[in-house]
């Protein structure tokens, strides 16, 4: 199993630079920013940009690979952003994962005016379908009811090839379609549950369903990484090391490849002691490989 570490982009470089050279340092497979305007429902508080961010990670990185967790299309078209794509996957030197979801009824969706509530996911196969036509392809023509593309050129194209990976958050029956037809990999985030069995009975669930939504397209289930969000459970994966090793023996147990943890933050969400992180990395990733 591969675990990913995901550090907020909440901080000045001169703080953040530091977490991105460790978690390479420190054995993570791939390390991952939010991509957002703003962070849940405290958009005052400081917030940077996920491709600036990223592209300063790959510039001070060299093996470990880079992702957005999540991009939406609430704020982003996909002409313009595939050619930022391209550019950091080039940077990157082929090492980055486009994590991609719907995205939230919050300031994200709110902030360039509102938006109908009731086309979120129609909108959101549009963005996939025209990226990866985008990234894949020298030209793209093409109009949906949210996004279009007329003679959208994409030279020279991704290192990665055909494209760069999608990893895709998908929780329903129309998301998880989207991501067996897109997605080199999927994430799941389960639902809001009060307690951590609630919420690791609601993840078998999901990946069941998405098992039924593969063999109804008729993809093999070993084509697709299936990665999951460990703190979206009740409970802070690396709140300590017995935590996040019963964590990660969950997510193996139900056939994920991958398990997304939080670098530990200093209060609020995720709050945490960096030394639980490190030993974590000393003793328990080497036991994964």
């Amino acid at each position: 199993m591969r675990v990913g570490i995901v550090i907020l982009p909440e901080h000045r470089w001169w703080v953040a630079e530091p977490k991105w050279r460790v978690a390479e340092e420190l054995g993570f497979q791939h390390a991952w920013t939010y991509d957002h305007l703003g962070w849940q429902s405290q958009p005052e508080r400081p917030w940077f940009s996920a491709v600036p961010t990223l592209t300063a990670a790959a510039m001070i990185t060299e093996k470990i690979r880079l992702g957005t967790l999540v991009t939406s299309p609430d704020f982003r078209h996909p002409v313009s952003f595939a050619r930022e794509l391209l550019t950091l996957d080039d940077i990157s030197d082929g090492r980055l994962t486009l994590g991609v979801g719907v995205g939230e009824s919050e300031y994200d969706a709110t902030v360039l005016g509102d938006r109908p509530e009731d086309d979120r996911q129609q909108r959101f196969g549009e963005f996939v379908h025209l990226l990866d036509s985008l990234l894949a392809r020298d030209t793209t023509t093409w109009r949906g009811e949210h996004f279009a593309a007329e003679q959208a050129h994409s030279q020279p194209g991704c290192v990665q090839r055909p494209r760069l990976p999608f990893l895709i958050a998908a929780n329903d029956a129309a998301t998880m379609d989207i991501a067996a037809r897109y997605g080199t990999g999927w994430l799941a985030t389960g639902s809001t549950a009060e307690t951590a069995a609630d919420w690791w009975r609601d993840i078998a669930e999901q990946a069941r369903a998405f098992d039924e939504v593969l063999e109804s397209i008729g993809r093999k289930r070993s084509t697709v990484d299936r990665y999951v969000h460990l703190d979206s459970a009740p409970q802070y994966s690396m709140a300590s090391v017995d935590c996040f090793r019963d964590a990660i023996g969950r997510a193996r147990e139900l056939g994920f490849t991958d398990a997304l943890s939080h670098w530990p933050r200093a209060d609020g969400i995720h709050a945490g002691r960096e030394s639980v992180l490190e030993e974590v990395a000393s003793d328990v990733l080497p036991e994964l490989v």
